[in-house]
């Protein structure tokens, strides 16, 4: 397996890295400007590093965000933000313009790297280099038409729409190929752009072609604590927030599963005061889904089940991370409020609830599900619809602290307040600036984290199957790309 980390030179990158979104030469630092930059041997290798760097700060200020308004997490404590676990998004919300201040500082930190950095490095420019700005800027691109209705390209820009900037992400990670064809990462990010603007064959070949290429692919977010200004709402965070979010406040519970999820909660951990855990930005487990569900919309559910029973034999080989979660308190603002135990079951389902307090626990590092062969194969003789729920339950159970259940249930950001104000395509009361959500979330809005626990009894339903409700409305465009 080729375990594609991109740690950067964080140390380089601190200087390089700390600009706007429409500036990349707007900087923290008087004393770095752009001489410091163009024209300086190996600066196209150092502002690389710097773009590893901005991506870990972007991941930051996303995936957090997300996992709080999906169904995946409830925040129980205010720490994070405190407004939008009820699907309740807000162009005022300063969290959702730090969201699209990350993707606009990724976009034009590759494009100067193209434009400028690059080619003017009189140590040489790469390809391989080529192709990695050329990669970020597709995952900009792609993390824009993944998480907003329509977002600008460019500094106070006209809005662009998503399917323009899924579009836009695609060619990017087609330059990336260019540069250099064995990028898995490029051929994953383009299969998830196909895939979210419902191009079912090209998103296939992508994914056919990923596995061909490494079937056991990871490319992780790396963090740096160290070097980590420690400013949690600012563009130097590069310690990891999630896992701050999921366990390093321990008992202070900010953050608590869906009690289906509990047995692949903390993804992450506080491996040591140096060292953050990494969390996976593409991988291979991306394929074998697209591939299941493309088969599924076109009423091949034996090919379906093929797709995930490789899918199974994959995440079997995936590592586990065990460690002390003992200072975790499911119920520390409630006690008894939340299953602790693997005596529970949930939704009449045993062994999704892992025993914190009993010592160690193991839980997967990149990837985990519930899902066997015997439901697979249930589902099959099921139907359409019972596959596709089974499927989107194990997408929720393979990407959960990664951000992704957020466009998967239909959610998306709106404007923000201070783009909206400051650029005069937009304006106060745009459509971009407000929210609106699918008829068929709006009816849960405020019950999407809710369930009943019984402590007595040992028994937790959850008030709502939220996939059965993906799949009963799949004809919906916000859901189920290829349907």
């Amino acid at each position: 397996m080729k375990l594609a980390y991109k740690s950067g030179l964080f140390a380089i990158a601190l200087a390089l890295a700390s600009c706007e979104a429409a500036d990349p030469f707007e900087t923290v630092n008087p004393n770095i400007g752009e001489s410091d930059v163009i024209g300086v041997a190996n600066s196209s290798l150092a502002w690389k590093a710097g773009l590893d760097r901005q991506m870990a700060i972007t991941f930051n200020q996303i995936a957090v965000l997300s996992e709080i308004a999906s169904d995946n997490y409830d925040n129980t404590n205010t720490f994070f933000n405190q407004f939008v676990d009820d699907f309740n998004i807000q162009w005022q919300d300063n969290d959702v313009n730090v969201a699209h201040r990350g993707i606009g500082r990724l976009r034009e930190k590759a494009l100067f790297g193209l434009n400028e950095v690059g080619p003017n490095d009189p140590a040489g420019y790469s390809d391989a280099t080529r192709a990695e700005y050329n990669f970020y800027l597709g995952i900009a691109y792609l993390y824009a038409g993944e998480y907003y209705n329509a977002l600008p390209q460019e500094n106070k820009g006209p809005l662009v729409s998503k399917s323009d900037n899924l579009n836009a992400a695609v060619n990017a990670f087609t330059a990336a190929l260019a540069a250099d064809p064995s990028h898995v990462g490029a051929m994953l990010g383009r299969a998830r752009a196909y895939y979210r603007l419902g191009d079912d064959v090209n998103a296939v070949s992508d994914a056919n072609a990923a596995l061909a290429a490494d079937d056991d692919y990871v490319r992780f977010v790396q963090f740096d604590p160290v070097n980590s200004s420690g400013n949690n709402n600012g563009f130097d965070y590069t310690k990891n927030n999630m896992q701050l979010a999921l366990q390093e406040r321990g008992g202070f519970d900010d953050l608590q599963p869906l009690p289906t999820l509990d047995f692949l909660d903390p993804k992450v951990y506080s491996i040591s005061g140096s060292q953050d855990s990494d969390i996976p930005l593409l991988k291979a487990e991306e394929a074998h889904l697209i591939i299941a569900e493309a088969a599924i919309a076109n009423n091949n559910l034996p090919g379906a089940a093929t797709a995930m029973n490789n899918l199974l034999a994959l995440i079997a080989t995936r590592p586990s991370n065990t460690f002390d979660d003992s200072t975790e308190d499911r119920s520390q603002r409630d006690p008894g409020g939340r299953p602790d135990t693997s005596a529970v079951t949930v939704n009449g389902r045993a062994g999704l609830v892992l025993d914190r307090k009993a010592g160690p626990v193991t839980v997967p590092a990149i990837s985990g599900t519930s899902a066997d062969a015997a439901e697979i194969t249930a589902a099959v003789t099921a139907g359409e619809d019972a596959m596709l729920t089974l499927l989107y339950r194990m997408r929720q159970e393979i990407f959960i602290a990664e951000g992704r259940r957020f466009a998967d249930i239909g959610l998306s950001y709106v404007i923000s307040e201070v783009e909206a104000l400051q650029n005069e395509n937009i304006g106060a009361g745009h459509p971009s600036t407000i929210s609106s959500l699918p008829a068929f979330l709006t009816a849960i809005a405020t019950e999407a984290d809710e369930f009943d626990y019984d402590a007595a009894a040992f028994t937790c339903t959850v008030t709502h199957d939220l996939n059965a409700i993906i799949v009963a409305n799949k004809a919906d465009d916000a859901v189920c790309p290829f349907h």
